[in-house]
C-alpha cells in the first residue's frame, strides 16, 4: 500500500489532497456546532493545521491556468487562504469573537468549497479520478455546486453587525 492517494501525481498534490480531507470533513464540525467547548477549539486547531497545509501545497502545484511562471489565479487563493487564517486567529485572540466566527467561515466556504468545487474541471486530476476522462458531467456538477454554496453561504456566514 502506497501514502499516495494519486500516484501519478505529483508529491505537492499529494500532500494537498491529504490535507483536504481533514479540512473538508472537520471545518463543519467546527464552525456549525452550536457549543463552543474543547472539542471546537481542538477540532478548529487540526482545521486550520490541515488549511495550512493545503495552502502551502497549492503554491508549489502548477495552474492550469498559469501566468507567471507556473504561477496562476489558483495560487491567490492560498495566499488569500493563509491571511484568512491569520486574521481569524488574531480576531480571536483579540476577543473578537464574531469577527472570527465570520471568517473562519468565509475561509472554510472559498477555499473548500470554491477552490474544491474547481477540482470538478474535467481533465483535471480529481474529475478525471472521480468522473472519467473529460466528462462534461463535471461542469453540471460544478454549476449544481456553486448554486448550493451561495445558498449555504447566505444563511451560514453571520453578517457584520451594522454601525450607526
Amino acid at each position: 500500500m502506497t501514502l499516495f492517494l494519486l500516484p501519478e501525481a505529483s508529491l505537492a498534490i499529494n500532500i494537498h489532497v491529504i490535507c483536504a480531507i481533514p479540512a473538508l470533513l472537520l471545518g463543519p464540525i467546527a464552525l456549525f456546532r452550536k457549543r463552543r467547548d474543547r472539542l471546537h477549539k481542538t477540532v478548529g486547531y487540526v482545521w486550520i493545521t490541515a488549511m495550512v497545509g493545503l495552502s502551502v501545497s497549492g503554491l508549489f502545484i502548477e495552474s492550469f491556468m498559469s501566468f507567471l511562471g507556473f504561477f496562476g489565479p489558483i495560487h491567490l487563493l492560498s495566499i488569500v487562504t493563509l491571511a484568512g487564517l491569520a486574521a481569524a486567529i488574531w480576531q480571536i485572540r483579540t476577543g473578537d469573537v464574531a469577527g472570527h466566527r465570520r471568517r473562519m467561515c468565509e475561509v472554510w466556504f472559498g477555499a473548500m468549497g470554491l477552490a474544491g468545487t474547481f477540482t470538478l474541471v474535467p481533465g483535471r486530476i480529481m474529475s478525471t479520478r472521480l468522473l472519467g476522462e473529460d466528462n462534461p458531467l463535471g461542469w453540471a456538477l460544478i454549476a449544481a455546486a456553486l448554486l448550493g454554496l451561495a445558498y449555504l453561504a447566505h444563511y451560514a456566514i453571520p453578517t457584520a453587525p451594522r454601525r450607526a
